[in-house]
């Protein structure tokens, strides 16, 4: 290492304090098993102001009982010059250690200073490149998302507007206000999208807020409605007077793709969206008596562009946005299947409170 080979000590490494933890990320001249031995100096040093230089740990009241001192050979003699950011917060520390008592050259010291301001910039910027990466991959959610969300409502809209033109609507109110109805879930959804998006091309992640479970799965419910009915299908949908802890539009996003899937892929029967509380948790569940999956295409699904079935319309975006939503808000997607008998998937949302769940199928 280039701290060891500047000032001619046997030893160096290079620490992190996370947590009132330390963390090695680079170590020179010393076993993986001796780095424990350094942790009491690493986190002295990284709190300081400028370097600390224990000439001596075994005459040094800090160290003296310290596996520093014990350790066998011990390491007597330990320079460490705190990394620090940009705005001044402590991230660990460059340290470089020797088996005798002895002292630095100036010069060496400044260098050690000067090496550790280069790490420390080093850090910044792999943080930096890491939350780059975090919101390009948020972006890209978001993205699919509203390519994959904004569809049905849009479709609605065209199918309602295009019967009007062509003057087969028996009742044409009716069917301008499903359009204006679906127009409007086109504008909220764009306005949700546009909320998480930021401004001036930053990505925030999403704000978890209390919200009623009603509020989030009784539009999802009228969304797939007509696509059931059109197939033949009863969609039940339990009612819930849980409140959880999450966020709306995201929410919305995951669990409208399960029941589009749901319908999506059962020709026969129902499909069913339940909510049940399960200690901390409201557990939504959506289950159909589709086609099912076994266990490798189960595990396939949550890729992007796969589909259970083939001919079916569409990118087979709609698992793999789940799967990707799912984790930005923190909630695991289980999944139980079989083929031809259908396919039951449960996500797991925290509760905001304590909340009787009303529990009665429609």
């Amino acid at each position: 290492m280039i701290a060891a080979g500047l000032c001619q000590t046997p030893a160096a490494l290079i620490g992190l304090v996370e947590d009132e933890r330390q963390r090695c990320i680079g170590r020179w001249g010393m076993r993986a098993d001796r780095v424990p031995d350094s942790e009491a100096f690493l986190d002295y040093a990284a709190r300081q102001q400028d370097a600390l230089i224990v000439a001596d740990a075994q005459r040094d009241p800090r160290f003296a009982g310290s596996r520093l001192s014990a350790a066998h050979p011990p390491l007597r003699y330990c320079a460490g010059v705190p990394l620090r950011a940009s705005d001044g917060t402590a991230l660990g520390a460059l340290c470089v250690f020797d088996h005798y008592p002895r002292q630095l050259h100036a010069d060496q010291l400044d260098r050690l200073r000067a090496l550790a301001r280069q790490v420390s910039s080093r850090l910044e910027l792999d943080h930096a490149l890491g939350l780059v990466r975090t919101s390009n991959e948020y972006r890209g959610r978001l993205m699919a998302i509203a390519g994959h969300d904004l569809r049905t409502p849009l479709r609605a809209a065209v199918y309602a507007l295009e019967k009007l033109r062509r003057g087969e609507a028996a009742d044409p109110a009716q069917l301008m206000h499903a359009a204006q109805a679906a127009m409007i879930e086109v504008g909220n959804q764009l306005d949700d999208l546009a909320a998480l998006a930021g401004s001036e091309g930053s990505v925030a992640l999403p704000t978890i807020s209390d919200l009623s479970l009603t509020e989030v799965l009784h539009p999802v419910a009228l969304r797939w409605q007509r696509q059931a009915e059109a197939k033949g299908l009863r969609l039940r949908t339990v009612a819930s007077s849980l409140v959880v802890h999450s966020h709306r539009a995201l929410l919305s996003a995951l669990v409208g793709n399960l029941v589009g899937n749901a319908v999506k892929y059962t020709a026969h029967g129902s499909v069913l969206l339940g909510v049940r509380r399960r200690a901390q948790h409201a557990v939504i569940t959506v289950a159909d008596t589709g086609i099912g999956m076994d266990p490798a295409q189960a595990e396939r699904m949550f890729g992007a562009f796969q589909q259970a079935d083939p001919r079916n319309d569409g990118l087979g975006l709609g698992l793999w946005i789940v799967q990707r939503t799912a984790e930005t808000l923190g909630t695991p997607v289980q999944v139980r299947s079989l083929p031809g008998r259908g396919s039951c998937l449960t996500v797991a949302v925290p509760l905001a409170g304590t909340h009787d769940a009303d529990a009665g199928v429609s």
